[in-house]
C-alpha cells in the first residue's frame, strides 16, 4: 500500500519558537534582528514551500535479533541497536519520505550569494523545521489510521541519525517508487530537495511510540540533542547558581 499527503505551510502552525530553539536563542535572549527576521520567513514560506510526503506498506518485515539486521522484501538493511530495540515488536512497517520542496533552499542560497546572509540562514532553518513538522503531522495521521485497526507505530528513525549509516538510504530508496514525493537520491546518498527527510515507522500490535529519547544514541552533531544538551546544562547552572544564594 503506498499513500501519498500533500500539506500547506499554514496547516503545520509554525511558530517564531520553532526557529527560536533551533536558532540557539531562550525567549528572552533573542538579539535584534532575529525577532523580525523571523517574522518575515514565516510569512515569505506559504510561497516557498513545496510540503509533499508519503509511505509504502511492506508486511514482508522481520527483524533478526541474532543478525542485528531488518529483512524488508529482499533488502537486508543493517541500522543500529537502537533502531532495531524499537522495531523487534513490528510485525510489519512503513518506508516515508517527506519534503519541504527545493524552493526555500534555493531562495535561501540566492540570499546568500546576494549578501544577506541572517535572513538566508533563518530561512535555511525554517526548510528544517518544515520538513520536521510535516512528518509529525503525517505521523500523527498514520497513528491515528492504524489505531483504528488497533495497531500501534514506532517512532520513526532516519539513516545519519541514531547510528544508523546514511549509506543505508540506498537500500531504503530502492524500495520506494522512482523520484517518490519528487526526491531523488545521489551516489553519495544526499536528498534533492535537501529540506527531505526519509526513513522507517515500525506497526505492530505491542508497538508503542514513546517519543525521542536523547539518551538512545552519542551523535553529537544532532542538533535537536543539541538543543536539550544545552537546556540541561542551563538547568544545571541555576540549580548550582541558587545553591550558592
Amino acid at each position: 500500500m503506498i499513500k501519498e499527503f500533500e500539506l500547506s505551510f499554514e496547516s503545520l502552525d509554525i511558530v517564531p519558537k520553532d526557529l527560536e530553539e533551533l536558532l540557539g536563542f531562550a525567549n528572552e535572549e533573542i538579539p535584534e534582528p532575529f525577532p523580525g527576521l523571523i517574522r518575515q520567513a514565516i510569512a515569505m514560506a506559504p510561497e516557498l514551500c513545496n510540503i509533499h510526503g508519503g509511505y509504502k506498506h511492506f508486511d514482508n518485515f522481520k527483524v533478526n535479533l541474532s543478525s542485528k539486521t531488518i529483512h524488508i522484501d529482499n533488502h537486508i538493511f543493517s541500522p543500529s541497536k537502537i533502531v532495531i530495540t524499537q522495531l523487534k515488536k513490528a510485525s510489519s512497517c512503513l518506508l516515508f519520505l517527506c519534503t519541504a520542496g527545493d524552493l526555500i533552499s534555493k531562495y535561501a542560497k540566492n540570499l546568500e550569494t546576494e549578501g544577506d546572509l541572517i535572513l538566508s540562514y533563518v530561512l535555511d532553518i525554517l526548510g528544517s523545521v518544515v520538513v520536521n513538522k510535516a512528518m509529525d503531522k503525517i505521523q500523527n495521521e498514520i497513528e491515528m489510521d492504524f489505531r483504528s485497526k488497533n495497531m500501534g507505530i514506532s517512532d520513526s528513525f532516519s539513516p545519519g541519525y541514531c547510528e544508523w549509516k546514511v549509506a543505508e538510504q540506498q537500500k531504503l530508496f530502492a524500495l520506494l517508487p522512482d523520484k517518490f514525493c519528487g526526491i531523488t537520491l545521489s551516489d553519495s546518498s544526499l536528498m534533492t530537495p535537501i529540506k527531505s527527510v526519509s526513513g522507517i515507522i515500525g506497526i505492530g500490535e505491542k508497538v508503542v511510540r514513546t517519543g525521542y529519547q536523547c539518551n538512545w544514541c552519542n551523535d553529537q552533531n544532532c542538533i535537536y540533542g543539541k538543543i536539550r544538551r544545552q537546556k540541561k546544562i542551563k538547568k544545571n547552572l541555576k540549580t548550582v547558581g541558587n545553591l550558592n544564594t
